[in-house]
């Protein structure tokens, strides 16, 4: 075997395997909410339902600006790990819980305000009275979220991928057996509350299995005494921009929620199932954008530009095989897909079977942008690609999918060309972005700081 073919061998060997548990963990996640929605709907009905997703989808937005801004943290991580060096592993586990609290309580802020302007959302009576105290307790919820994704990036940056795995799957399980018994007893209420007790179990758990597996004890026992403030405004100089990229994308997806809604009930009904099924897809390529970010990042710290190139170059490779495959299945069982979320409709299930066809050509574009954002986080380059986003969403998706819905009559389908189009310039924005800026970065001397611009 060619020596090169064999180097490539082996970083797609150790991206995939270090992808599985990440993206495991991930749909973990997603299942947790479907979990939600399932129950809510079943026992309560259609009116609590719409309250929890509009709280829902609230509290993530605003809560998605310390999901993505933390990220930043394992590629540090990785970084130090590809140096050996031992105490700025401590001090980054230990600054990254400080900006979680941070994080926590700030976006915490704007969560009650949110409530408090409630009404501004337009809501019906009955959905605002039932989705404030919601959003409430969902808004607390963050705080232990927000902390068990900080610790989750030591276990990550380290390439121990396997904790976070196993304990978002155990908080499934037990944030679906809350919501049975508390939905039943206090009504919406409860199952925000369940969401609350699982995502504090979630932080316990990590917490005290990194404080007691051997594995952690190299890089936790000697607690350096050098302060923490150089780190924290680091990770949040840096971070947050890439919060900004995830709040972005969301925000541009919630808002053709909006749109494709002034075009009636059956082109929405159709529109949430097919961007359900592309979410899908999408947070399992999230898994892979952070194991290349994680890889990226330990070749940086090893100072060799090569393994830099073949780490973005697999992740690449990967998330391009994943979404072919997923790709083939939305455009050769489109019908068959939307017919596990609806029967008896046949509008809403032939305006979602052709929107179906337009997620399996974007979901190539999709892939490649969120592990080109993952592969440049693992250099530190957050300021430009944050800005290609804002680009790519807000002035070249949203705009093209209002004039091709409304104006050139093209309804749902026209917002759905409209998210091809901007993930697609995304896509090939922060590709190229990423092949033209790794060689420049000097190894020699590497801080993230320099590479910011």
């Amino acid at each position: 075997m060619h020596p090169v073919i064999r180097l490539y061998k082996n970083d797609l060997s150790m991206t995939l395997r270090l992808s599985i548990p990440i993206v495991i963990a991930q749909l973990g996640v997603v299942l947790m909410g479907v979990t939600d929605n399932l129950m809510i709907g079943r026992i309560l009905g259609a009116i609590p339902l719409g309250a929890a997703g509009v709280a829902n989808s609230l509290t993530f937005l605003i809560g998605s600006i310390g999901i993505g801004g933390l990220s930043i943290v394992s590629a540090f991580v990785s970084q130090a790990k590809g140096k050996n060096d031992y105490e700025e592993i401590n001090r980054l586990y230990r600054a990254g819980i400080r900006v979680a609290w941070y994080l926590g309580l700030g976006l915490g802020l704007v969560c009650l305000v949110a409530v408090w302007q409630f009404d501004v959302f337009g809501q019906t009576a009955e959905v605002t009275r039932l989705a404030k105290p919601f959003m409430l307790i969902l808004t607390l919820s963050n705080i232990p979220l927000l902390l068990f994704i900080a610790i989750r990036q030591l276990c990550d940056g380290l390439s121990h991928p396997k904790v976070a795995m196993f304990i978002t799957m155990s908080a499934l399980l037990l944030n679906a057996f809350l919501n049975y018994f508390l939905i039943h007893a206090m009504g919406l209420t409860g199952a925000a509350l369940g969401t609350l007790l699982a995502r504090c179990f979630m932080a316990l758990a990590i917490w005290m299995y990194v404080r007691n597996d051997s594995f952690f004890h190299p890089y936790l026992t000697r607690i350096s005494q050098v302060s923490l403030n150089d780190l924290i405004v680091k990770i949040l100089r840096i971070g947050i921009p890439g919060g900004f990229q995830f709040f972005f994308e969301i925000a541009a997806f919630s808002l053709a929620v909006i749109v494709i809604g002034w075009l009636g009930e059956p082109q929405l009904a159709a529109h949430q199932i097919a961007i359900n099924l592309a979410s899908t897809t999408y947070m399992m390529a999230t898994g892979i954008a952070a194991a290349g970010s994680i890889r990226v990042g330990m070749a940086v710290g090893k100072r060799s530009l090569p393994a830099v190139q073949r780490a973005g170059t697999a992740a690449f490779l990967l998330v391009t095989a994943f979404m072919v495959v997923c790709c083939i299945l939305f455009l050769g069982a489109n019908e068959w897909l939307v017919s596990l979320y609806i029967r008896d409709n046949a509008e809403v299930a032939t305006i979602a079977s052709t929107l179906v066809i337009v997620a399996g050509f974007f979901q190539l574009s999709d892939g490649i942008q969120v592990v080109a954002l993952g592969v440049l986080r693992g250099i530190a380059d957050v300021n430009v690609p944050t800005f290609l986003t804002l680009i790519s969403y807000w002035v070249v998706a949203l705009p093209i999918g209002y004039v091709l819905a409304f104006p050139l009559g093209m309804d749902a389908m026209g917002v759905w060309v409209g998210l091809l189009a901007g993930l697609t310039v995304s896509a090939v924005l922060l590709t190229y972005r990423f092949y033209t800026k790794y060689h420049r970065i000097r190894l020699e001397e590497i801080d993230p700081e320099q590479i910011l611009h």
